[in-house]
């Protein structure tokens, strides 16, 4: 298929794939250049504008759900989803508004990914709340025809901060609906390589059910 990886997967790997969870995405058809540029080290500025800092897991502190006066006019996702989602609804609403995405498409698909965890882990190696293939831990073996599939990924580190793993993630999706001119078609790239759409209407599905 066209702009797919092909990828050689050690028999160890490909077995975990089919144990893991639906939900959790290998990501390995996004085409390089749609990626947005791996930073070497975590976020600073946008660390620094984050509620979302967390201590102990990536929960929020108490101190990180209190709202400032403008706060609730930078939330626009639907208050429908469980507190799980929004409580990401800054983050979520930041980086849809950045990339034109609707904020409840994006919450959909945090929602399908992690279920709001941000340190969610997957039998297939991807990282936190959208759930990316990083470039280290288990996505390391996954080889493609010229090399590691996800070398110029960021580290399992960096997407385990929140405000990060929304801001690349998002960057991703956003690429993808821009190189296919479609939702349904980018979150079919976006999701498992064998999911074909039932992935892309799980998470439009959820949109529906959950939108303003």
């Amino acid at each position: 298929m066209s702009g797919a990886m092909q990828l050689v997967f050690p028999a160890a790997i490909l077995g975990s794939l089919l144990l893991a969870s639906f939900g959790y995405t290998v990501m390995a058809r996004v085409p390089a250049e749609l990626l947005p540029a791996a930073a070497p080290q975590a976020i600073s500025e946008d660390q620094n504008e984050s509620a979302s800092a967390s201590e102990g897991g990536g929960a929020l502190t108490e101190d990180a759900k209190q709202e400032d006066p403008g706060e609730k006019s930078r939330c626009r996702v639907s208050d429908r989803y469980p507190e799980k989602i929004t409580q990401w609804c800054r983050l979520i609403t930041k980086y849809a508004d950045r990339h034109g995405l609707d904020p409840d498409l994006l919450a959909a698909l945090i929602w399908q990914e992690s279920g709001g965890n941000p340190t969610a882990y997957s039998k297939s190696g991807a990282v936190g709340l959208m759930q990316v293939m990083p470039r280290d831990g288990i996505a390391a073996s996954f080889m493609c025809v010229n090399g590691p599939c996800f070398t110029n990924r960021p580290s399992i580190a960096e997407l385990q901060d929140p405000e990060f793993n929304v801001k690349f993630g998002s960057a991703m999706l956003a690429g993808l609906i821009n190189k296919y001119g479609d939702t349904r078609e980018a979150l079919k790239y976006y999701g498992p390589m064998d999911g074909g759409y039932y992935y892309a209407d799980k998470v439009l599905g959820i949109f529906e059910n959950y939108k303003r």
